[in-house]
């Protein structure tokens, strides 16, 4: 690890790229990473879909961004779910067990009804209801990031996702941050980081 190395967490608003650049720009004007960091030269681990929303880790430190996108380490990232109903017992455990989308199962994950409707910032654009249909919040914490996974799982069972928030990664959490904002991981989140990858400050460098 050098002086130079960065570690940062953003909260990524709704309709907000997972990138700095929009190869779709010339058609469109959408809001990219570079409109809220002004940090050179780091990138997503991972990433979050343009109608989700919640935190993201950048580095540029290429080895920690590695092991941190790479499956077989499953590092758990934790999500609260809106989706519409109110899912019964048989979907939440099928949710938990693994679900078959298209050609693959899912991971066996972490699925609770929250009890209540977490404390979120209001969504900008507001989610569309349907009034006549109830809806529910889950926390959703798996090991394995594939696209659209969550909105795939819970479309499988019958509950479409309506809201998706990212709210930890592994230990990291949104905790003090607003939608836009952003700051360097402490030297206790990036020592506990660093645990959770099996990685030593000297195999970073």
């Amino acid at each position: 690890m050098t002086n130079d190395d960065r570690y940062l967490l953003f909260y990524k608003p709704y309709n907000v790229l997972s990138q700095f650049t929009d190869k779709e720009a010339a058609e469109t004007e959408r809001e990219t990473l570079k409109d809220y960091i002004p940090v050179p030269s780091v990138y997503p681990v991972g990433r979050l879909d343009r109608d989700s929303e919640g935190l993201l880790l950048l580095t540029n430190n290429g080895r920690l961004q590695h092991r941190l996108s790479d499956r077989q380490f499953q590092h758990p990232r934790t999500y609260w779910v809106q989706v519409e109903r109110v899912p019964d017992a048989a979907a939440m455990e099928t949710l938990r067990q693994g679900v078959t989308i298209q050609d693959y199962r899912t991971r066996p994950a972490k699925v609770r009804l929250l009890e209540k409707e977490p404390d979120l910032p209001p969504r900008n654009p507001p989610v569309r209801f349907r009034l006549s249909v109830p809806t529910a919040w889950l926390e959703m914490t798996l090991t394995e990031g594939r696209n659209r996974q969550v909105r795939r799982m819970t479309a499988a069972v019958g509950f479409p996702t309506l809201r998706l928030v990212r709210v930890a990664i592994a230990r990291l959490c949104l905790t003090g941050l607003a939608p836009g904002e952003w700051r360097d991981l402490t030297a206790a989140e990036l020592k506990g980081l660093l645990q959770l990858c099996r990685l030593s400050v000297s195999k970073l460098m």
